[in-house]
């Protein structure tokens, strides 16, 4: 099998997504998970001379990646620029550069307007001093997929000249996104037969949401490796994303192979998402929450009868587990799955009035989760199948300035009465919550661990809208989440913890 370098480029032009900017602590922590638990090749972390803040956050990275043994793995975009670039990546402790040059004769001509040789002659000594500094040196040709187009003769004199020079990768960026598949095919398989012993990389852009359709083509064209992005970040509609890519090449591409670890996809999307503040759609490929989420009735009984609306994309390969939605489009098969991962068995005539009022919530549009169905249970059941044996029975939150908020609660118990308690935390949710924890612990019980807190208010700037409070917990390795809706969002908050404590 042909093995496919994967270099991801989230820390360099996934950064340039509008909006975006990691700290270097941030920068780290991603090239860390990159490499060591997703396991790609190489990781592309900044743009040279860009800010000392940047400097910076690629010592970090290059000092940690030293120390492992992974400081090849590293690389940076530099320029055509004497020895400044160079100066910079040795200030940084970085080894690998990359070569940012013109790869159509538009670009050349209106932006530098140079000639080709002159060009070439730039280029050719910042190579020579990197080598004589100890760097290694790979070339991209900027806005290559419009020089194929448009000045394919320049391109082929271009990769005449780089072929004599001491670089170890030349890559081939689509840097507008203009490509379609079968362009992609053609152009990289002109070059890679024209020149078989040099290593190319492609690098798709997403304009016309044809990234991942031209990374295959490029592959069985003959790449050698591809550019890639966490949750498609980049410039614009961004890049080929990470997840995708790898599960087509692992499911459709069966006689190339790459390095990359399934299982952390998902793991590594969600720290990006929560360090960019760029949140993905829930129906991305591979890294969604809703993408492993089967909403319609019959998708729930073919599922329950013989695995029938299954494909290759199995969420366990991702570390993530199959859902059933609840909503006006459930049916019996997708209430049944959701009852018996929570150990509910009803009978028939019960399960068609719990399907209904489902369906009834669905149509008023409300979200209804499988953490909501011990509630709606117990509405349509007259209590018979859940009882409420947990109840915040009162709570004081008091707020001051200069003085840390604090909480005093009664917690009243079905089994053994009332028990209060008071503490202070950072906030009147965090001090409510370690005076519940004090409850808990003297009744010897433990509390779950909140994993993530959502706060949804209704648009229009209205100060009495009602708040969404959903909380996810994790107890012993399990996930769930509550959800609570008052106007004042600690309340809501409070909800949705009692609807936790009597879920557990």
């Amino acid at each position: 099998m042909r093995q496919i370098q994967i270099m991801d480029t989230t820390l360099r032009d996934g950064e340039q997504t509008s909006g975006v900017s990691f700290s270097s602590s941030e920068k780290l922590t991603i090239a860390q998970l990159l490499l060591t638990e997703v396991k790609v090749d190489r990781i592309e972390i900044a743009s040279a001379r860009v800010s000392e803040g940047e400097l910076d956050a690629v010592k970090k990275i290059t000092a940690w990646a030293d120390k492992q043994g992974l400081l090849d793995k590293v690389e940076v975009l530099t320029f055509v620029d004497g020895e400044t670039s160079v100066n910079w990546m040795i200030d940084a402790g970085a080894k690998v550069m990359n070569l940012l040059t013109k790869g159509s004769l538009n670009h050349l001509t209106h932006q530098l307007k140079k000639t080709p040789e002159q060009h070439f002659s730039d280029v050719a000594k910042v190579i020579a001093l990197a080598n004589s500094k100890g760097l290694q040196c790979n070339v991209y040709l900027e806005d290559w997929s419009n020089g194929m187009r448009n000045s394919r003769e320049y391109v082929f004199q271009y990769l005449d000249f780089l072929s004599t020079q001491p670089v170890k990768r030349i890559l081939l960026p689509d840097t507008l996104g203009v490509l379609i598949p079968s362009e992609t095919f053609e152009y990289i398989s002109a070059i890679v037969k024209k020149y078989p012993s040099i290593h190319f990389d492609f690098h798709a852009h997403n304009d016309y949401d044809l990234s991942v359709a031209n990374v295959l083509e490029a592959v069985k064209a003959g790449a050698h490796g591809l550019h890639l992005t966490v949750n498609g970040m980049g410039e614009r509609a961004g890049n080929a994303p990470l997840a995708s890519v790898i599960a087509v090449l692992n499911d459709y591409q069966k006689d190339v192979t790459t390095g990359v670890e399934e299982k952390s996809l998902h793991s590594v999307s969600k720290l990006v998402e929560n360090f960019s503040g760029f949140r993905i759609s829930v129906n991305k490929p591979i890294v969604g929450e809703n993408v492993f989420t089967q909403t319609a009735g019959i998708h729930a009984d073919g599922d329950k009868k013989n695995q029938l609306y299954f494909n290759e994309l199995m969420p366990e390969r991702f570390g993530r587990q199959r859902k059933y939605a609840l909503g006006k489009t459930s049916g019996k098969a997708n209430i049944e799955n959701n009852l018996q991962q929570l150990g509910i068995q009803l009978s028939d005539e019960d399960l068609k009035k719990v399907t209904q009022r489902i369906i009834e919530l669905g149509d008023r549009k409300e979200t209804v989760t499988q953490a909501d169905l011990p509630y709606i249970l117990s509405d349509v059941l007259d209590g018979a199948t859940l009882v409420e044996k947990v109840k915040v029975e009162k709570y004081i939150l008091t707020v001051s300035n200069d003085l840390k908020p604090y909480a005093t609660i009664k917690i009243k118990f079905e089994d053994n009465g009332l028990h209060e308690a008071s503490a202070e935390g950072d906030g009147q949710y965090d001090a409510f919550m370690n005076a519940l924890k004090k409850v808990y612990a003297k009744k010897d019980l433990e509390l779950p661990l909140l994993t993530d807190y959502v706060v949804r208010i209704p648009p229009g700037g209205k100060t009495d809208a009602l708040c969404e409070t959903i909380i996810t917990w994790n107890l012993k390795g399990r996930e769930f989440k509550t959800r609570g809706l008052d106007s004042d969002q600690t309340i809501a908050a409070i909800k949705a913890t009692q609807k936790m404590l009597n879920t557990i």
